[in-house]
């Protein structure tokens, strides 16, 4: 295993690179621990697998070190790195048996036969392959055949590091909750640093110990899932995690408060902003918005526009004037119609400036 520092990273696709709109992935500098579960996270073409593949070393980066340990490996191939990568489609041989394709990989370092025999018997129950394992590859469904990949991911034991690049995309729907959780067990049993890099924020959010946001080929938050929900560094990252996302209102500041439609909106700390402008939001998630009752504080008018049962709540869609707000309401609470006034949680009401969070 392996300590993964990346140093000043850029990468382009272009030779002679000038201007900053050339690199697809922009300058980052980012530490992935030893033994730690990370997922990339972010949309299409936003840079998360060119990441991956100059971890690997199927990159060499333009710009910056990469670097295992204290090792540079920027120049290295991907088995000098001695890094294991499943990718989207499963790569298997077909006339080979689930057994052989579990062995290949250790065949071809020369391990000892009983230990083999160990390893691939070990991997084939931790992903219940274990009755399939005199079977051809050829006869096994997609799922069965990921999980082959997976398993020649998994059985070495002498990786640095396991890179998972969008590994369930072919993967029925109602088995991925299966594999992903079966992902985090092995985890947690082999211990071993794991990189998996995907567009669904069910995926990321449940497997890893920490995520990287990306957008535009840069990192916009590294954090636990609970940071991501809880406290948004960007816009973006609010609007990306969650269903529905963070609301985003407009506002100003007055006597140290954040202003929207002329009411003040309480949030936690001192605002601290340097006098050169910028667009300034409020951020808040429908989690954190309940409709007033009678208890005192400010509130915000509101009108009813909207409801849509989501099973165990509801997302209730009203305006403020020409402002969208949504929220969640548990099933069963009462939801008014027309008119009515919204509290927003202090403790979950953020500023900011130019998309990107005030203190």
């Amino acid at each position: 295993m392996a300590r993964i520092l990346i140093d000043k990273l850029r990468h382009a696709y272009v030779q002679n690179p000038q201007k900053p709109e050339d690199y697809a992935l922009k300058e980052m500098s980012l530490e992935l621990a030893d033994g730690g579960a990370y997922a990339l996270l972010g949309p299409s073409g936003c840079g998360k697998t060119t990441l991956l593949n100059l971890i690997s070393g199927l990159l060499h980066p333009t710009e910056g070190r990469i670097l295992f340990d204290d090792t540079d490996v920027g120049q290295l191939t991907p088995e000098q790195r001695n890094i294991a990568q499943v990718f989207q489609f499963p790569v298997v041989y077909d006339t080979m048996t689930v057994y052989d394709n579990l062995a290949f990989p250790l065949k071809n370092r020369g391990v000892p036969a009983g230990e083999i025999d160990s390893r691939v018997r070990e991997i084939a129950g931790m992903l219940d392959l274990g009755p399939t394992l005199n079977k051809r590859a050829a006869g096994l469904t997609a799922d069965g055949k990921q999980k082959i990949s997976l398993g020649r991911g998994l059985v070495r034991s002498d990786v640095n590091v396991i890179m998972f690049d969008e590994p369930l995309t072919v993967i029925d729907p109602h088995l991925k909750w299966v594999l992903r959780s079966k992902l985090k067990e092995l985890h947690h049993r082999i211990n071993r640093t794991m990189i998996y890099v995907t567009h669904d924020q069910t995926e990321a959010l449940t497997f890893a110990d920490r995520v990287v946001v990306m957008n535009l080929g840069e990192v916009v938050q590294v954090g636990t899932p609970v940071e991501l929900f809880e406290r948004p560094a960007h816009t973006f990252v609010g609007h990306f995690i969650g269903s529905p996302g963070m609301n985003a209102l407009p506002c100003t500041v007055e006597n140290g408060r954040p202003t929207f439609l002329g009411h003040a909106v309480p949030i936690p700390g001192e605002i601290r902003l340097p006098n050169d402008g910028g667009r300034l939001e409020i951020g808040i998630r429908p989690e954190f918005i309940k409709f007033s009752g009678l208890e005192s504080g400010p509130t915000i008018a509101v009108e009813v526009t909207k409801v849509s049962d989501a099973g165990r709540f509801r997302i209730v869609e009203t305006r403020a004037q020409e402002h969208r707000i949504r929220l969640l309401v548990p099933e069963g609470d009462p939801v008014p119609s027309g008119a009515a006034q919204l509290r927003f949680d202090p403790k979950h009401t953020h500023l900011y400036r130019d998309g990107w969070l005030v203190g």
